[in-house]
């Protein structure tokens, strides 16, 4: 099964280290909202929780965030990219 747009943007925060309270902060919308999203791609991954959602997600997809490592000079250090 595959994730909607917004479910997979949300799975890229969580992915960067974001909590679900900052990813709401940063998209606008409530944090139940986050909830939901985020336990609908864990349901919808069979994953276990949140963390083991992206480790499925990027083992299914794995130019999966690439765009982001590149464009912060291949570091680690990219918790800015999603938001600009």
């Amino acid at each position: 099964m595959t994730l909607s747009p917004r479910e997979e943007t949300i799975l890229s925060f969580v992915a960067l280290g974001y909590s679900d309270k900052q990813i709401a902060a940063k998209l606008g919308i409530a944090y139940g909202t986050v909830r939901n999203h985020v336990d609908k791609a864990v349901l919808k991954l069979n994953a276990q929780n949140r963390t083991h959602a992206v480790m499925v997600y990027k083992f299914m997809n794995k130019d999966w965030l690439e765009e982001y490592y590149e464009a912060n000079n291949n570091t680690l250090e990219c918790r800015g990219i999603l938001s600009k």
